[in-house]
């Protein structure tokens, strides 16, 4: 019995600092209009970036991939190099207090969009985001249960549907987008998506400001 015990004990310590318990896993945003072809991701108290986490993949504009470090550290530099060559560098950003991190703009504050915590969480429950005053963007959530073929997301304002913003993309159940619109002008958007039969559906006048997942179903 002391032996099973000690081995749970061992356990639960291993699980506890374990990696995905350090809560620093976010979401890498590309708001470039740029492709980015390689990312790095690597605690800021080592010298070396690591592997490119895309491995052999990229990051189209407008798109974005779920982060998760090898290490539990909660600080890291984060490093993204751009078709062509150019590179762009976040030097110590505390991972565990953020859900996002955004090159080329968009989200709150220096390109990060804050995790929720006491007194600080918008409607929502427990693990909702906050991000700056009169933003609307938010993360497009399929939940239709069908393939999305195309999504255009306005301000309520606008006259115009704009640039489909799946591009050559489509959006299977289950995942999101991130989409940006400018901040303080409007709270409400329109939002039209065509699936892949061809059917459509728009909703009108949806508040987003308070929120920064918008589940469609």
């Amino acid at each position: 019995m002391r032996i099973i015990l000690a081995s749970l004990l061992a356990l639960l310590a291993a699980a506890a600092f374990s990696p995905a318990s350090a809560q620093n896993r976010f979401w890498l945003v590309n708001q470039s209009g740029q492709t980015i072809e390689s990312a790095f991701v690597s605690p800021s108290r080592l010298d070396n970036w690591g592997p490119d986490i895309l491995g052999q993949s990229v990051l189209p504009a407008g798109q974005q991939v779920h982060v998760t470090p090898s290490a539990s550290d909660c600080v890291l530099d984060i490093r993204v190099r751009y078709q062509g060559g150019r590179e762009e560098t976040k030097m110590q950003v505390n991972a565990c207090n953020l859900t996002r991190v955004v090159f080329g703009g968009g989200g709150g504050g220096a390109g990060a969009t804050v995790r929720g915590g006491p007194g600080g969480a918008q409607p929502g429950g427990p693990g909702a985001t906050t991000r700056a005053a009169g933003d609307p963007s938010f993360s497009f959530v399929n939940r239709s249960g069908a393939t999305i073929r195309e999504l255009y997301v306005s301000l309520s304002t606008d006259t115009n549907w704009g640039r489909d913003r799946l591009g050559d993309a489509v959006l299977e159940p289950g995942n999101d987008r991130w989409v940006d619109l400018p901040a303080n002008r409007s709270c409400t958007v329109d939002i039209k998506v065509v699936y892949m039969n061809g059917r459509e559906q728009e909703r009108r006048g949806l508040e987003t400001c308070s929120r920064t997942d918008l589940p469609w179903r």
